[in-house]
């Protein structure tokens, strides 16, 4: 239960954040966007370990935070940019898919879900799947390929291979993980912004809204991180990735998003798959 509650802690932080981030994106650069809201999550982790007085774990672990970070930033750097550029009730449910990954991962690797949470899984990921899928108005007008499908395409490959990786490297400690993580990502913001050269100049309103997205981003990558430690990995994952159900939500109420049936049957259906989930484990 401890598991469920925290992938499903992580997976409401992520649909906080990405709608947040989706909107700045749209004014500023992804770049932009995430070189202020990766550090400051750099900031709050590295506290946080601080004050834990957690050693460091061995090396191996720390370089599976880094090579996870560099997927993670990959896909997040798509996710934002799809979330810009097409709609996010669409863009957020197809990144979900990224559970896949980490689902096929942990079975490979010998996990056993239950009957029940075999089913939820198997029914949260159709729920995505449908919640994809245009209105058709929409499908009327621009064709049954939504725009940024590509992109959040890739964002699911790279969110997918973050999720996998981030719980081998939680083995070592889910604080020192999260931190290596960001470190990493950091470092690859900082060098790609020499390289570009983005203009950093932005509203105050901007700026806050980019500071709740890194720490709303480093809240669940922490809660995922330490959901991993306490169960299957393949459960967690598919728990955290209902994401989309936040961004909908707040792409429905705040920016008048119109969802159609498809893709209200589909959260419904991913909702079913974490009750099943739930009462499976």
């Amino acid at each position: 239960m401890t598991a469920v509650l925290l992938g499903l802690s992580a997976g409401l932080a992520w649909g906080l954040a990405d709608f947040v981030a989706g909107l700045k994106s749209r004014r500023l650069t992804v770049v932009v966007v995430l070189l202020v809201s990766q550090p400051t999550g750099l900031v709050v982790i590295a506290a946080v370990v601080l004050l834990s007085g957690e050693p460091p774990p061995e090396a191996r672990f720390l370089i599976y935070a880094a090579v996870a970070s560099a997927a993670g930033i990959a896909g997040l750097a798509a996710f934002y940019r799809g979330l810009a550029v097409g709609a996010m009730a669409v863009i957020a449910p197809i990144s979900a898919t990224a559970a896949v990954i980490p689902v096929a991962v942990g079975v490979a690797s010998g996990e056993r879900p239950s009957a029940l949470q075999g089913l939820g899984i198997a029914l949260a990921l159709l729920g995505v799947a449908l919640a994809s899928r245009e209105s058709g108005e929409a499908a009327e007008r621009g064709g049954r390929v939504a725009a940024g499908v590509g992109l959040a395409l890739l964002a699911a490959i790279g969110i997918g291979t973050f999720l996998a990786v981030m719980d081998r490297a939680s083995e070592g400690g889910a604080l020192w993980a999260t931190l290596a993580s960001r470190t990493t990502g950091v470092t690859m913001l900082v060098a790609a912004a020499l390289a570009l050269r983005p203009t950093l100049t932005m509203e105050g309103r901007d700026l806050r809204g980019l500071v709740a997205v890194g720490v709303l981003d480093v809240a669940a990558n922490t809660l995922f991180a330490i959901a991993t430690t306490q169960g299957l990995v393949s459960v967690v994952a598919v728990l955290a990735t209902l994401y989309p159900l936040t961004t909908i939500v707040l792409a429905r109420l705040v920016l008048g998003e119109r969802v159609g049936r498809l893709q209200e049957l589909g959260g419904a259906g991913a909702l079913g798959g974490v009750v099943l989930m739930t009462v499976g484990g």
